[in-house]
């Protein structure tokens, strides 16, 4: 212990830095990972492999999807300019925070009634191979998920205004929804259908909005009411950024509709497969890369605040060479406990020992792509603290049409197997692009360029 100590003291600071912030946010991953994990057993406990868990996981996808994109949208463009603006006027920091705060909300209001008048042609188009009661069923949620969008942008708001003061606390507070859905579907055991995912799922959404805007207004000053405008000096950039950005992310969000839509049309309950399978992934890749991504971009753009783009660029590529070895040593130990974590999860209620298999076997296709994934979130990092938009774009296209091919091309032959495994082509594709751009000395950075 000693000897950890005085070799994590050698450390510099921006180091340092990274890595407290991300034993930070692993500890609150966790803690959120394991709410989840609680809701996800009482879930499976409930409903097994059903058409109401194909409903609900068919409708969270699709309905977030375009949520969740803006809210990644303005997590990496807007923490370094947040992280820029420290040492200005305090006064110039609350008027472009309420006028950002303004038009999230215009923004959230427009997607929410768009979702919900829109949703009977995306059950006619994307869920096609939906039975009529799955499709019902998937018609009701969308009264908690049209108005999540917006309570999903406000959240994506606050927590970006937290991270940029290096304070993770959201990483914790994301486990809100799933704490309510799993009190509400113990409480409302006999209720029939969605209703309990429904409301649980609502009232999640509305008090992790209302309470991390309250941690965000303690940590980065009050903002006070929410005005349409663009006065602030921070805007052309920003919107710049933005746009050029969008397009990048548009692209990698339709990734998860596009699985949505490939297992409904393979039917006998692929949704609801796939959906526990990517929900153990997802804790494996949270406690691991996502961990180390979050608490990774401040520190970097702090340092090129400073001037000191070489030893961002050290700093980063030394980091996602950790995470790789970190991502394949998960893969191979996963591969082997994968059949025993589903079982501790899932095994019960509806949930039958064959439906342990097929999970299992189609976690373990997922699993080949966290040496990548782990591996290029530093680099993604990288280059959002350099403004280098336009790569990132390009490269999240590119990874986009390599995942809309390998799905049309391996879910015929392997099923939902197939699937993940176009998942870990995907990544792969993504880390060698990173690498390759990551070593090549950049150019000076200019504001939103690429």
């Amino acid at each position: 212990m000693r000897y950890l100590k005085s070799r994590y003291s050698r450390l510099h600071s921006d180091h340092r830095r990274i890595f407290s912030g991300a034993f930070r946010v692993a500890v609150f991953l966790l803690l959120g990972k394991a709410a989840g994990a609680l809701k996800e057993m009482a879930v499976a406990y409930r409903y097994g492999v059903s058409e109401v868990v194909d409903a609900y996981q068919f409708t969270m996808t699709l309905a977030n999807w375009l949520p969740v994109t803006l809210v990644g949208v303005l997590s990496v463009v807007l923490i370094p300019v947040l992280v820029h603006s420290r040492e200005d006027q305090a006064g110039k920091r609350r008027r472009f925070l309420a006028e950002l705060h303004g038009w999230v909300i215009v923004t959230g209001v427009v997607l929410a009634v768009a979702i919900y008048v829109a949703w009977p042609w995306v059950l006619e188009w994307a869920g096609a191979g939906l039975d009529a009661d799955t499709r019902r069923m998937s018609a009701q949620l969308t009264l908690a998920f049209a108005p999540a969008a917006l309570l999903t942008l406000l959240t994506g708001l606050s927590a970006a205004r937290l991270r940029a003061r290096e304070r993770y606390i959201n990483t914790l507070l994301d486990s809100v929804p799933a704490v309510v859905i799993l009190i509400w579907v113990l409480l409302a055991a006999t209720a029939p259908g969605v209703g309990p995912l429904l409301w649980g799922t609502l009232v999640g959404y509305v008090i992790q909005s209302i309470w991390l805007l309250r941690l965000a207004n303690q940590a980065d000053g009050r903002v006070g009411r929410p005005v349409l405008g663009f006065t602030a000096e921070y805007w052309p950039d920003l919107v710049k950024a933005a746009g050029v950005m969008l397009i990048g992310q548009v692209a990698m969000s339709f990734v998860g509709p596009i699985d949505q839509y490939t297992a409904a049309n393979l039917g006998g309950n692929a949704n609801a497969t796939l959906g526990y399978a990517a929900r153990l992934l997802s804790l494996l890749l949270g406690l691991g890369a996502a961990s180390v991504g979050r608490a990774a971009l401040p520190v970097l753009a702090d340092v090129q605040r400073r001037g000191e783009a070489q030893r961002a660029r050290r700093l980063a590529l030394k980091w996602s060479v950790l995470m790789l070895l970190a991502g394949a040593v998960v893969t191979v130990v996963g591969w082997w406990l994968a059949p025993w974590m589903v079982s501790l999860l899932f095994e019960r209620g509806a949930f039958t020992a064959d439906d342990t298999l097929r999970v299992a076997e189609v976690m373990r296709w997922g699993l080949l792509q966290m040496p990548f994934y782990f591996g290029v979130l530093v680099l993604v990092q990288l280059l959002a603290s350099q403004n280098r938009y336009r790569i990132m774009a390009g490269i999240a296209v590119a990874n986009f049409m390599l995942k809309a091919v390998m799905n049309q091309v391996l879910a015929p032959t392997m099923g939902v197997n197939g699937i993940m495994l176009a998942t870990s082509l995907m990544y792969a594709l993504s880390f060698v692009c990173y690498a390759t751009v990551a070593l090549r000395q950049p150019s000076p950075p200019t504001p939103a360029s690429a």
